[in-house]
């Protein structure tokens, strides 16, 4: 017990890249396991795929086709650049300050991407990390909140040729809005542990370094990006603070209420190659060129199923 399956899978990993599995914010769900990382001498990485139109980028931030190296000095778009706003923060901590960004493409195109970055780099672990939960979804749950990035992501690392590759999902509970049935994530959990693929769970320490410094940068990515700020991720720091109930975040979420609570803290791990095998329709997309092609396949699986019926959580 003294001994977490998660970090025995990446006990010799010396070259782990973080990665946001959902674009937008969600790489920021993996600070606090970068952190650690390279407090304990790991050479970390960061990818996101990413919401922004890259290709309006200079072209000098392409060093590979489909990855852009995104830099605290990279132009771009002033109202809502996750990725320059991470690398932004990362630059004034003094840590490795370049965001590998990810074009949203289909499976083909990233799963090329992820297999020349992690060339480049020489990896040893590719950690995918989803702020919420919707990654854990197999297919057939009564909704699968929203799925198309999270799921072009694991099937473009399920492709690619790294030793270790592994899930991590924070944010237990924020999915309700998107429908997610989280008795369904429990079940699934459960399916996971069954196979020998869940590698357990564990807390962030909310008085620990990792989460001090957490909080300071999804602060300073709300005091930078006004009004799109990350609801998952503020949930999150908020619980981070001890916080539990409905908590309000930057004014986006009135009307809606929210339940923080200890719970968001915790990552879910679960091996990748574990998690994509269950998936009932990652094969249909795998030969996938665009997120179009990837949302449509979904939801002509989604004409062919009955959906499990949704379980109120029972305590």
């Amino acid at each position: 017990m003294w001994r977490l399956p998660f970090f025995e899978a990446l006990s010799d990993a010396r070259r782990v890249l973080i990665a946001g599995a959902g674009g937008g914010f969600d790489v920021y769900a993996g600070l606090p396991l970068a952190l650690s990382l390279l407090g304990a001498g790991r050479t970390v990485h960061f990818g996101s795929l990413s919401i922004v139109n890259l290709h309006a980028l200079d072209k000098t931030v392409w060093r590979e086709p489909g990855v852009a190296s995104i830099t605290a000095d990279t132009v771009g778009p002033e109202d809502y650049f996750p990725e320059r706003t991470l690398a932004r923060w990362l630059a004034r901590h003094h840590l490795p300050a370049t965001v590998h960004a990810f074009p949203r493409t289909g499976v083909r195109p990233l799963r090329a991407a992820y297999r020349r970055l992690a060339k480049r780099l020489d990896l040893d672990a590719i950690i995918l990390v989803d702020g919420g939960t919707d990654i854990l979804m197999r297919g057939d749950e009564a909704a699968l909140g929203t799925p198309v990035e999270d799921a072009t992501s694991l099937a473009a690392v399920a492709g690619t040729p790294v030793p270790t590759r592994l899930v991590a999902s924070i944010g237990f509970g924020v999915d309700a809005y998107h429908g997610i049935n989280h008795v369904q994530v429990l079940e699934n959990l459960a399916a996971l542990d069954r196979d020998g693929h869940y590698l357990g769970a564990f807390t962030v320490p909310s008085h620990g370094r990792e989460a001090a410094l957490y909080r300071d940068a999804v602060e300073h990515a709300r005091a930078g990006t006004p009004g799109r700020s990350s609801i998952v991720n503020g949930q999150i720091a908020a619980a981070l603070t001890g916080a539990c109930g409905d908590v309000p975040l930057d004014g986006r979420t009135a009307g809606t209420p929210l339940f923080v609570n200890p719970l968001m803290a915790m990552y879910f791990t679960v091996d990748l190659p574990g998690l994509a095998a269950r998936s009932l329709y990652l094969d249909r997309i795998r030969g996938t060129d665009d997120m179009l092609q990837v949302s449509h396949l979904i939801e002509r699986f989604r004409d062919e199923i009955d959906p499990r019926p949704r379980v109120p959580f029972p305590h």
